[in-house]
């Protein structure tokens, strides 16, 4: 045997050998998949999850933890084991820095699938004002400092003339959300980049140009809700002039308390999410432990049950996810027959 070869073959004798040792240190093997991050992705997994326990008695449903995309990337990122997650929900793709961290703590070999697309939707309660928004209006407001001065702005009159006399509140998700992650590169930094000295700025002084552009204000105007959407809903149902700032899907599912606000002009719809006109569509996906797929039992039949529910009349669009393209679900269904690894080199 190679040397190349034996290393290989003692690297994944090492890896069943910890994923045992991992399950035993738990009382026994671990017979059910774990998935973590989030929030958004959270209904549409545990659909997935339901659905494959239906269709398999054998499979025990997996376990789906809502962590927020960024605090599930730390777990999923911290090892190899029987005691780390096997399958990260991100509503955002994994950072450079996430899969260094991946890398050096030994779970070198990962997966991406695109599951569908969602989109970062602001909305109000029914009997609300119906405030036009758009990115450069919302960083004016949300900033902790727009342009690089403290934000004075109460009402959205102060960031805006055109808009009414009505005070700043929106409640959002947290720094460890991916919706958070959205909301600041597909919107705030879009508003701040209208100034071409920020958008310069961004090759000079990366590290300022993310304060400036990226940093939430925490005088109370934004109004961190934590990592549970529905209770931004209830906050916004219970206040009229209030915002709420939460996936694309929790307005689907709310539109009997909740209506969407327009973005430069396009409301968040299934449609406007589809074909991305939608100033807030994203992607959304699933990262998997490949080093996993063998030794938890149901990992691999979980991951193939995504595949057979993102299409258009599938289980996840009734729910709520937008479906992907064709060229993406055709891509995504290879990467789950396939398996390929994440070489790093795609994400920036």
């Amino acid at each position: 045997m190679s040397a190349s070869r034996f290393t290989a073959a003692s690297l994944a004798a090492l890896t069943a050998l910890s994923l045992a040792s991992c399950s035993a240190g738990q009382g026994g093997s671990r017979d059910q998949v774990r998935a973590v991050g989030s929030s958004t992705v959270y209904p549409f997994a545990k659909a997935v999850a339901e659905s494959l326990a239906r269709s398999d008695a054998s499979i025990k449903s997996p376990i789906i933890e809502s962590t927020g995309t960024g605090a599930g990337m730390k777990l999923f990122c911290a090892g190899v084991g029987a005691q780390h997650p096997d399958i990260e929900n991100a509503s955002r793709r994994m950072k450079p820095s996430e899969f260094e961290d991946c890398q050096k703590n030994g779970v070198k070999e990962i997966v991406e699938v695109q599951v569908g697309l969602d989109g970062v939707a602001f909305g109000e309660a029914n009997g609300g004002i119906g405030i036009p928004l758009t990115p450069v209006d919302v960083y004016k407001a949300l900033a902790k400092v727009p342009f690089g001065k403290p934000n004075t702005a109460v009402t959205w009159k102060d960031v805006n003339p055109a808009l009414p006399a009505e005070k700043i509140l929106v409640y959002g998700p947290p720094s460890t959300s991916g919706t958070r992650d959205a909301l600041k590169e597909l919107i705030l930094v879009k508003g701040c980049e209208t100034d071409p000295a920020m958008k310069a700025l961004k090759d000079s002084d990366k590290k300022k140009h993310e304060a400036i552009c990226g940093e939430v204000r925490e005088d109370g105007a934004y109004v961190d809700a934590g990592e549970n959407d529905n209770l931004i809903v209830q906050k916004i149902e219970a206040n009229p002039k209030a915002i709420g700032v939460f996936g694309f899907s929790y307005l689907e599912e709310n539109t009997d308390k909740l209506k969407g606000l327009p973005m430069t002009g396009v409301m968040p719809t299934y449609a406007t999410i589809a074909d991305f006109t939608y100033p807030g569509a994203r992607p959304l996906y699933i990262y998997v432990k490949k080093a996993h797929l063998k030794a938890i039992s149901g990992l691999q039949p979980y991951v193939t049950e995504w595949s057979k529910l993102w299409g258009k009349n599938g289980v996840l669009a009734k729910a709520g996810m937008v479906v992907a393209p064709e060229a993406v679900l055709a891509a995504s269904a290879k990467a789950v027959t396939d398996m390929p690894l994440l070489d790093g080199a795609q994400l920036k």
